[in-house]
């Protein structure tokens, strides 16, 4: 009876079980269906980058397992288990050590576990399949939802996607700033510089809905535009006037500054202007100014100290153009992979030198001669260089020169059969002197046997050729000249040994000549020049070359006249001006990129052929050269390279990246404030802007989150701090540059010409004390010291001081973002530097001028000048009150200034005049030194 009732019980409770189970299923499918699932990007990518890959990524894969490619991770470890099993996640060895018992097997290893929350998201992720995401970064760009301009506060798609994350986070936008603020922030942003008053009053006065864009395209047009985004870029180039490194000799750079502000000028379309500074040189029939374009990767240092080794940095110099490439224009670590596979983002090892091939195959070496380069001439000499050309021409009638090639070029086909040696088209090792000498000298001596030296000139007519005759210096009888034709291991068509004239081997105005014969050939060949050491001993085997002269039978002139004009075309050609640029290596002298055991360049093994990271690469092919490099960089399918771009000026107009981290969007990258608004940006500069910057600043700054006001609530610096969600206008210090540049241009001081070599301002003396150089800071008697910050002289190892105190960098190398700081030292500068205080006197007398004796209208005259904004009561109170007591201290100062003088002897000392006093002060006001 006792176990029919339990029996009956049972099955009363199994029923009820059931019913409920019922009753309970539709809403536990509703639940399951609505619970997202695992995104491996967004949850799982964090976990394992933060407590993962150090020992199972790119630099340690420790038992055999790696998290860092699909690939990898669902291979069997050195256990021979599987890690990750997808769908079982009990069964994964990755799920088993996260959860393990014993300390020993639990991972991560002697560190802290897993959170139970991090446990179970991995388990679910394995439970749902281990799917694997690609890095957001590494997908092209793709709108998720397309912007809606709705209500009065949007003006276009930008303020869509800021203010719905406004409107998440419990904002609302700013209201916009008045109309001077508004104006003085877009003539900083676009021009670098304040504004003009009669611009700001035109603007004051247009009424009309359009005005504010009117403004915007004036400033657009503005020739100091260029200068102001130059600033931005040179940073990135590494730009300097100087090589770098111990003596950190002057590099004759300035005018590829220069070709950057007329590329931004004449509103070069990105893609252009990428393919030109990566690879100008290999486009068909480049112009000067696609060559001087190029001058972007010379500005890698050079390492000229007796003792180095030529071929270490050398490399040292290939690799900084690749890593500077990447992290321009891709946003990616790739020194990480030098020796060893990226730690977080899925590059190879290999990979590296696999890039490392592209950019492995330039002309120039880590010599003190910047070979190869581009000639400048002034045009007189241009013009006297046309006019010999034309009587050689005449006088010689085999000679015809072609026009419209470059006037070196014209040079060379005019002088011939006589050969430049620094106009050669490939060569090996040789030293060039500045005087158009060339030598098989080397600096580091150490490395003399393992040298081999040649030059290399093409296409030369063989037919009648019966000798070639040189002009050398030596200082010894161990030199040998032999010609190849077409390879280095090709016909020996000469050889001359050369007799010891003991002439000082750089001073080519009495050098001696040698005649070789030559073996008859007929056709068009390559001829190949080694320069031989034939002992291996200093200084006996050095040979220098300052002229080589190929003699034919009867076929061309050599008359007297035609000698000396000749001779006169290899002066004017001396005294021009020089540019370094890329040239690639011919066929010839072709290097072999090979593989770094763990990124030693003393251990190198196989040989790499030239690749993009696969990771990388998407759908585009391969890229095998410069140019091909610098294609896919810029091709709308390469997922990156418009986003990290539109980041970069989004962070100049804004103060702060829509990702943080401008120099990395690998997997480590800060995480992105507005992901829709920065692939929205990103697809609208390359297909609605088709790369125009202009275009893609004028959407930004006609946006009405751009105009917002940049006052702060305490609701905003509560929820928004840091203006992430832009919650209001930007509001940060202006550069290094652009505070000086403020400074002249509001005390009328500034030279605004644009271009042109270098200047060094006023500085501190003994600054510039560098030793093995005796170069010498010479500040100029004119008013080329008040150029614009952009044109003061840059030596890398003695940065100017008063721009070092705000931030600039030395640009040794690539610098993605100024980090902004607040020191002392910066209101000392702007206080007490010659710029500055030249400056105050001189807006003084602005000020002193414009009042014509009544003080508070000069007071209220250079406030305006200074921050574009009137004045209130509050503030002429405290600059009146602050003359006043300069006029008193001035009136009671002379015994004070004799008791300075007797102290400080033949220092110049002197108070300053009360109205300076005060546009002292004004340009030490906040609202002076920073944007709002």
């Amino acid at each position: 009876m006792a176990r029919a009732i339990l029996s009956l019980t049972r099955k009363k409770s199994l029923l009820i079980l059931c019913g409920c189970l019922l009753i309970s299923l539709p809403f536990i499918n509703q639940c399951t269906s609505s619970r997202q699932s695992i995104s491996y990007n967004k949850d799982i990518r964090p976990i394992l980058n933060k407590k993962c890959l150090a020992c199972h990524g790119g630099v340690r894969q420790m038992g055999e397992f790696s998290l860092l490619f699909e690939e990898e991770a669902f291979q069997p470890t050195e256990s021979g288990k599987v890690a990750i099993i997808p769908g079982k996640a009990e069964e994964s060895e990755l799920y088993t050590r996260i959860t393990h018992h014993d300390l020993d097997l639990r991972m991560p290893k002697d560190a802290q576990p897993l959170s139970e929350t991090e446990k179970q998201l991995i388990a679910d992720w394995i439970n749902e399949g281990a799917k694997w995401e690609e890095h957001w970064a590494y997908i092209s760009p793709k709108l998720e939802r397309e912007p809606k301009i709705s209500g009065e506060w949007m003006q276009n798609g930008i303020d869509f996607y800021i203010y719905n994350k406004l409107e998440a986070s419990g904002l609302q936008p700013e209201t916009e700033a008045d109309k001077t603020s508004l104006f003085r922030r877009a003539s900083l942003d676009l021009t670098g510089l304040p504004p003009k008053i009669e611009d700001l009053e035109a603007f004051q006065e247009d009424e009309s809905p359009e005005a504010f864009e009117k403004a915007i395209d004036q400033l657009l047009a503005s020739r100091h535009y260029g200068e102001r985004w130059a600033a931005m870029w040179l940073d990135l180039a590494r730009y300097a006037d100087s090589k770098g490194y111990e003596a950190d000799f002057h590099r004759n750079i300035w005018r590829y500054r220069d070709w950057v502000i007329k590329a931004f000028n004449q509103d070069l379309p990105f893609d252009q202007f990428t393919i030109e500074q990566l690879a100008g040189d290999l486009l068909p029939n480049p112009t000067s100014e696609q060559l001087i374009a190029t001058a972007f990767h010379r500005n890698s240092m050079t390492n000229t100290e007796g003792g180095t080794s030529d071929e270490e940095f050398r490399l040292s110099t290939v690799m900084d153009r690749m890593n500077t490439s990447f992290e321009i224009w891709q946003a990616t670590t790739l020194s990480c992979v030098q020796c060893h596979s990226h730690p977080y983002d899925p590059i190879r090892h290999e990979e590296f030198y696999q890039v490392m091939d592209i950019f492995n195959h330039s002309l120039d070496h880590d010599l003190t001669p910047e070979n190869p380069t581009i000639y400048h001439y002034q045009a007189e000499d241009e013009n006297r260089i046309k006019e010999i050309i034309a009587e050689i021409e005449e006088l010689d009638k085999h000679t015809r020169v072609n026009q419209d090639s470059w006037i070196d070029d014209q040079i060379a086909e005019a002088i011939f059969p006589q050969l430049l040696p620094n106009k050669s088209q490939d060569f090996l090792h040789v030293t060039f002197g500045g005087n158009g000498v060339v030598s098989n000298w080397t600096s580091n001596l150490q490395s003399i046997g393992e040298r081999k030296f040649y030059l290399k000139f093409d296409d030369i007519p063989m037919e009648g050729l019966e000798s070639i005759s040189y002009r050398f210096a030596t200082e010894g009888a161990d030199a040998r000249i032999e010609v190849f034709l077409d390879s280095v291991g090709g016909q020996q068509i000469s050889k001359t040994d050369f007799p010891n004239v003991k002439l000082n081997r750089w001073n080519a105005s009495n050098f001696k000549s040698i005649k070789s014969p030559v073996l008859a050939k007929s056709g068009t060949h390559d001829l190949i020049f080694k320069l031989i050491n034939t002992t291996g001993r200093i200084p006996e085997g050095m040979l220098n070359i300052s002229l080589i002269e190929l003699q034919y039978t009867d076929k061309h002139s050599s008359s007297t006249k035609l000698r000396e004009l000749k001779k006169d075309l290899i002066g004017l050609r001396a005294k021009a001006d020089e540019t370094p640029i890329m040239q690639e290596k011919s066929s010839t002298f072709r290097r072999k990129t090979r593989f770094f055991e763990r990124g030693n360049w003393l251990v190198q093994t196989d040989e790499m052929k030239a690749k993009v990271p696969e990771s990388l690469l998407g759908n585009h092919k391969q890229a095998h050269n410069r140019l091909e490099f610098a294609q896919w960089l810029v091709n709308k399918e390469n997922p990156l390279t418009a986003r990290v771009i539109v980041n970069r000026f989004w962070e100049q107009i804004f103060g702060t990246g829509i990702i943080e981290s401008l120099e990395d969007f690998g997997t480590q990258s800060l995480e992105a404030s507005h992901p829709e608004l920065l692939d929205y940006l990103a697809l609208s500069f390359m297909h609605k802007h088709n790369w125009s910057v202009k275009s893609l600043l004028k959407e930004i700054m006609l946006s009405a989150t751009y105009r917002q006001a940049s006052r702060i609530t305490p609701e905003k610096l509560e929820k928004d701090p840091y203006n992430r969600l832009l919650s209001r206008g930007p509001r940060f210090r202006l550069s290094a540059e652009q505070i000086r540049d403020q400074a002249l241009a509001v005390s009328g001081l500034i030279n605004d010409s644009i271009g042109g070599k270098s200047v060094m301002p006023q500085q501190p003396d003994g600054v510039w004390a560098v030793v093995y150089n005796n170069q010498q800071w010479i500040t100029p008697e004119d008013n080329q010291k008040y150029r614009r910050g952009l044109y003061t002289y840059w030596k890398r190892t003695s940065p100017y001081p008063s721009m070092v105190s705000f931030d600039s960098p030395s640009r040794e190398y690539c610098v993605s973002r100024r980090i902004r700081t607040n020191t002392p030292l910066q209101a000392l500068v702007t206080l007490n530097d010659p710029v500055y205080l030249e400056a105050a006197k001189a807006l003084a007398k602005r000020m002193e001028a414009k009042g014509k004796g009544e003080l508070d209208e000069a007071l209220k005259y250079g406030y305006f000048l200074a921050l574009s904004k009137e004045l209130d009561q509050a503030g002429l109170k405290v600059l009146r009150d602050l003359y006043q007591q300069a006029e008193k201290a001035l009136e009671s100062s002379s015994e004070v200034a004799v008791a300075v003088n007797d102290q400080k002897k033949n220092q110049e000392f002197q108070l300053q005049e009360p109205m300076t006093v005060v546009a002292n002060a004004i340009m030490n006001l906040d609202g002076f030194l920073m944007k709002e």
